[in-house]
């Protein structure tokens, strides 16, 4: 099993005017890794940030940090180079947003930082897997992009469990409402990569949170390696 446990807090959720501190927080608290989203206003209803927040991002917390961008964009082309050299080490698309996955993987797997691919809930998993042997990871959206604190949907649960059982060695995150309530659910459907956004950054101990995450989705791949 190529996968480990990973747990992603979406900055997204934090205070604004300290995202540098806010960041380095969640890494102290046990983070694995960082989850930016990026809206443009277009692809979804809201405006976040871009790369140049990136880049300042980056040299406020160093070279450690892995930084997931969740882009959340009508033109996922345009950002790629920029969002690398800002200091991105992952460039997750939506599958939705693009004509041609193809070269779009290609592109940036030639700037130097990891893919992966993203879809809504409303576009089937089997649309992804076509291309899931050319990516390092695929995101289910458990709620609609665009907005935080929605209620986590249970029903994509099906797409993860499909997706593990196809691509056994594959990471799959989850993002939208995962916390304590929903964290079973997403393990056992064979999630490893857990973004979650108020229910660690707005928790009074985000590090309990993190750990508790990260033991019930490492529980349930060793269970998983020993049911093979």
């Amino acid at each position: 099993m190529a996968y480990g446990a990973k747990i992603g807090p979406s900055i997204l959720s934090s205070d604004l005017s300290c995202l540098g501190s806010e960041c380095v927080r969640m890494m102290e608290c046990g983070a694995d890794y960082l989850h930016l989203d990026v809206m443009d206003g277009h692809f979804v209803p809201n405006i976040t940030f871009g790369h140049p927040m990136v880049e300042c991002l980056r040299k406020s917390v160093g070279q450690d940090p892995f930084f997931d961008m969740h882009m959340m964009v009508s033109r996922p082309e345009q950002w790629v180079k920029p969002m690398a050299a800002a200091g991105a080490n992952q460039y997750t698309f939506h599958l939705e947003a693009t004509t041609n996955p193809g070269n779009l993987i290609k592109e940036i797997r030639e700037s130097g930082m990891k893919v992966g691919l993203a879809i809504k809930p409303g576009t089937t998993v089997e649309e992804l897997a076509p291309w899931a042997n050319q990516i390092d990871m695929a995101l289910v959206m458990t709620v609609e992009p665009g907005f935080g604190g929605q209620k986590f949907m249970e029903d994509m649960m099906p797409k993860v469990s499909w997706l593990r059982s196809q691509f056994p060695s594959l990471d799959i995150e989850v993002d939208g409402g995962v916390g304590p309530d929903s964290i079973h659910k997403c393990a056992e459907a064979g999630a490893n990569m857990i973004v979650s956004g108020s229910a660690v950054i707005g928790s009074d101990d985000p590090r309990s949170v993190i750990a508790l995450l990260r033991t019930v989705v490492a529980e349930a791949i060793q269970k998983r390696s020993l049911d093979r």
